[in-house]
């Protein structure tokens, strides 16, 4: 799951240096990849880390390595009025609370028994949430395509969880479900709540709040007093070190250049994307399963994603 930051419509750039037509699709492609190879990652690391503390580690380290970088951004004047206090930080930690404690913390919860592909495929309805999430706390109409796009959506789920289907592990599949339906919920709360209007400053808040309270939760499950560092494999230790590098940083920084220079609705394709790795990665890498009935379950999610944000963008564009 991405670190959600706020959209930003395409600006010129005006720094005075040559710009490179190919950076931002670049970065486009960074975002595709990497986050759906974290999917991957997260499956690998939870071999050896308990799931709550490996997700605390990497958005602790990763917040406390960005935030102070993004709080230097910007020239003296947008610096001093979009300085974060106490209203923004209690927001953070309500946004960090619903994505990256609920979402992101049950996504790596949920994969210690459902395979990276198919988690990844569940949370690709993250989408069909939003809509929900735009009428119930933004009363906005869902429309005729957007009603048929969850229906899809729930017929997608039902062919990747329905008992003894690929998805496996039921309760996984359902925490899987409560933790996309958290972040869904939390991407569209977020637009309410005063964030700071720096992405990457807001990002990394959401990261320190989010991974502290995931840290707590650790401990309050038992993480800390049942690890034992010497039994953490190479694999999983490597599998947290990308987490937090090219997972986060990089993956959220290139989204955020990619929101700049590209439209919202090019740069939403990576709700398409980032499931479709992370189930080829699954199978080449893991030996995971494609059956037919994944392929037929992935396609229909994909479809009733489509079917969403095209709702959406004809919403807006009315």
């Amino acid at each position: 799951m991405p670190v959600t930051a706020s959209p930003a419509a395409p600006r010129p750039d005006t720094s005075g240096r040559p710009r490179a037509p190919w950076l931002p699709w670049a970065a486009l492609l960074v975002v595709w990849f990497v986050w759906g190879s974290t999917y991957l990652a997260i499956r690998v690391g939870v071999e050896t880390i308990p799931p709550l503390l490996l997700a605390a580690v990497r958005f602790l380290v990763a917040g406390a390595v960005l935030y102070p970088f993004a709080v230097r951004l910007g020239g003296s004047a947008v610096r001093a009025a979009d300085r974060p206090g106490r209203r923004q930080w209690a927001a953070a930690a309500v946004v960090g609370t619903l994505l990256l404690t609920i979402g992101n913390g049950g996504l790596s919860y949920a994969e210690q028994t459902v395979p990276s592909g198919l988690a990844a495929l569940l949370v690709a309805t993250v989408p069909l949430w939003m809509v929900a999430a735009d009428r119930l706390i933004n009363g906005k109409p869902v429309g005729p395509l957007g009603y048929f796009s969850l229906v899809v959506g729930l017929v997608g789920v039902a062919i990747l969880s329905r008992p003894g289907g690929p998805a496996g592990d039921l309760s996984g599949t359902f925490v899987l479900l409560a933790a996309s339906a958290s972040w869904g919920f939390g991407s569209v709360l977020s637009g309410r709540l005063p964030l700071p209007g720096r992405p990457l400053v807001g990002a990394a808040m959401q990261m320190l709040t989010g991974g502290a309270i995931l840290f707590a939760a650790s401990a309050a499950r038992g993480e800390l007093a049942s690890l034992d560092v010497a039994e953490v494999s190479r694999g999983s230790a490597g599998a947290l070190l990308y987490l937090i590098g090219p997972g986060s940083l990089l993956a959220l920084s290139a989204y955020v250049l990619a929101l700049q220079r590209l439209t919202t609705t090019t740069v939403s394709t990576y709700a398409y994307v980032n499931p479709v790795v992370a189930v080829l990665l699954g199978a080449l890498l893991l030996h995971e399963v494609i059956s037919g009935r994944i392929v037929v379950g992935a396609a229909v999610v994909v479809l009733a994603v489509a079917l969403t944000l095209t709702a959406r963008r004809n919403s807006e564009a009315a």
